[in-house]
């Protein structure tokens, strides 16, 4: 296989709250409307952002990052991409040089410039100031700089007249009510939004108002051997937890259970659907605090969960699915909400997050990498049967283990150990 030009550029900027989302979903949205063939993914673990950049192509968005996915799979994914769309655009996550590793070694390892989103909304010459530290600060492949958030046409004048000479201004965005509502995770979920798909129209029409509408240089794409996971013997059938409860999933995890032979059969816990037939469950992240009332009170869902417990089937719990299954929930208000009671023990919402990072869980079958990002704190009995081992620094998750229940706050990529992540879900087979 040869190497595939494809156009494309990863939209970052100088910290979280900028507007990278809503810039990159408008691009997204715009090109696509022109009829292009468009692919968007996310730097870094992430599954809320990617839902809005899902919605803005009508494709999956997968994750790339070079601990976590790995450097051959992002680039197996960027390839699979580039022969087949007309645009790639990458969101990065945080700030250009935040973590390691960041969004600049990403543009780096496959050379895609950055364009470096700055909320000029409460400044005015400084602008080019931070422009230039952006662009001087490491040698990185640089498109340039896009004002968001600005106020009038004098302002976004003076913002142009900030910018150093060789520092591309590619536009000036205004301040916009079609930005996306945040919530203690992040942006308040995809689904939650009802006018989502006019948004993003309006969204797209900002951009060809901008002038912000020429496709971006050509990159090359270079292929990578990734081999696909070995396939599990008798395919297995996996319950998945998918609603607005249970929404933290990476397609990659789905996929790569399908490559392996698994069936997936999905279901609502918030729906009060009850476990369908399966050799296994696997119990997602998300929101249980936010539903915790409808949650704790549905009757078919608990009853299904404790019978699946009862016959010693593996059920795998990460972050918001291991909170539903211990006793209680305590919200932000302090009021506790009866869980599945499977594990003993609660946990209670903080004010402010707990832990966040990139971790890896060192199993038999190989190392698991992911990442943990949780407000909510644990009093529990149970002591760890493993623990998670943080990529940098602090402590490492806790992985419990009571029964047939495997349960942590860790979010595993499934794809940077395939036989690992089918461990746990699946126990030995």
């Amino acid at each position: 296989m040869s190497k595939v030009a494809c156009p494309a550029i990863l939209v970052s900027s100088i910290a979280s709250g900028q507007g990278k989302t809503t810039v990159t979903a408008a691009l997204a949205r715009f090109h696509r409307n022109q009829g292009r063939r468009v692919r968007v993914f996310k730097t870094g673990p992430d599954f809320i952002d990617p839902r809005f950049l899902q919605a803005a192509i009508g494709r999956r968005v997968f994750n790339l990052d070079l601990w976590m996915v790995g450097a051959a799979q992002s680039k197996a994914l960027l390839y699979k991409a580039a022969c087949n769309s007309d645009l790639i655009l990458v969101e990065g996550s945080m700030g250009l040089y935040d973590g390691t590793p960041s969004a600049a070694d990403l543009a780096c390892e496959f050379g895609i410039p950055v364009a470096a989103v700055i909320d000029a909304g409460a400044m005015a010459q400084t602008f080019g100031a931070v422009a230039r530290g952006l662009k001087s600060y490491r040698d990185i492949p640089f498109a340039g700089v896009i004002a968001n958030r600005v106020a009038s046409a004098n302002h976004a004048s003076m913002l142009a007249e900030s910018v150093p000479a060789d520092i591309r201004l590619l536009a000036s965005l205004p301040k916009t009510g079609a930005s996306f509502p945040e919530r203690h995770l992040g942006l308040v979920q995809a689904a939650e939004l009802r006018d989502l798909d006019d948004k993003l129209n309006h969204l797209a029409q900002m951009v060809a108002q901008s002038g912000l509408t020429a496709l971006p240089d050509p990159v090359e794409f270079a292929p990578s051997d990734v081999p696909r996971p070995e396939r599990l013997s008798g395919r297995p059938v996996l319950a998945v937890a998918r609603d607005a409860v249970f929404s933290f999933i990476y397609p990659a995890n789905l996929l790569c259970l399908i490559n392996q032979g698994v069936k997936l059969r999905f279901f609502s816990p918030l729906a009060d659907e009850p476990i369908p037939p399966a050799d296994a469950l696997y119990l997602p992240g998300g929101y249980p605090e936010l539903h915790a009332v409808t949650l704790g009170s549905n009757r078919r869902w608990t009853d299904s969960v404790r019978s699946f417990a009862a016959a010693q089937k593996p059920i795998y719990a990460e972050c918001g699915g291991m909170m539903a299954l211990f006793e209680t929930i305590a919200t932000i208000d302090g009021v506790e909400h009866a869980m599945a009671g499977l594990l003993p023990g609660r946990t209670a919402m903080r004010g402010r997050l707990s832990a966040l990072g990139l971790q890896s869980l060192a199993l038999d079958q190989g190392e698991l990498r992911g990442h943990t990002f949780h407000y909510s704190e644990l009093e529990t009995p149970l002591e760890p049967a493993l623990r998670c081992v943080p990529q940098r620094s602090g402590k490492g998750e806790a992985v419990y283990r009571s029964g047939s229940i495997t349960a942590s706050y860790l979010h595993a990529y499934f794809p940077s150990s395939p036989v690992a992540a089918a461990s746990l879900l699946f126990g030995s087979r």
